[in-house]
Formats: C-alpha cells, structure tokens, sequence
C-alpha cells in the first residue's frame, strides 16, 4: 500500500519559520518526482514547489521563490518543505504529491498525502 504522510505543521507567526515532511513508503521513492501542493481556507489547490527523482531540479511557485526550499532524502524516503519567512497568506493545508515520472510532469498526480495544516498568524 503506496503512503504519503505529511507531518510538521502548525501555528507560527509571521515572518517565522516551519519545515514539513513527507514520509513516503510502498513505492520505490526515488524513481519518482515530488510536489508540494497547497489550499488554502476556501481556495483551490495551489502547486508550491516540485522537486525531481534525485534533487537535481527543484521548482517553486513565483509567491515562494527565496523564502521555501524542497528537499528530499532517498534513503530516508522522506521529502521535506523548508519555509522561512512565512505570511498570513501562507496558512493553507499543505499535501505531499507524487509525480508519475522521474521529472515533473504537470500533474495529475497520482498519489497524495493526507495533509498538515499551517496557520500563519500572531
């Protein structure tokens, strides 16, 4: 059973700091592609970042640029989100995606995580 679990959300103030994690397991991680996906309260979903099979490309929405950084470890099979600098419009649901190939592809994506939410507020 293919799982994607997300972890590491929660309430911070502007201008701080999270770092969220994907643990990925019954697949093979590293023949894969990962996305960063969010929603925000009453929006639609929003891509964030996207990183290919073996780190050598990451990709980032232009509101993230320079404030979020995608990791990834394969032999941990975990993905991480690291966001400094965080703002009010950065609360949202954010989910862990798998790509179906080893570089991005523009979605659909066949797996998702089920979630961790940020709250950005004071």
């Amino acid at each position: 059973e293919v799982q994607l679990v997300e972890s590491g959300g929660g309430l911070v103030q502007p201008g701080g700091s999270l770092r969220l994690s994907c643990a990925v397991s019954g697949l093979t991680f590293v023949d894969y592609a990962m996305n960063w996906v969010r929603q925000a309260p009453g929006k639609g979903l929003e891509w964030v970042s996207g990183i290919t099979w073996n780190g050598g490309f990451t990709y980032y929405a232009e509101s993230m640029k320079g404030r979020f950084t995608i990791s990834r470890d394969n032999a941990k099979n975990t993905l991480y989100l690291q966001m400094n600098s965080l703002k009010s419009e950065d609360t949202a649901v954010y989910y862990c995606a798998k790509d179906v190939a080893r570089t991005l592809v523009n979605g659909p994506y066949d797996y998702w995580g089920q979630g961790t939410q940020v709250t950005v507020s004071s």
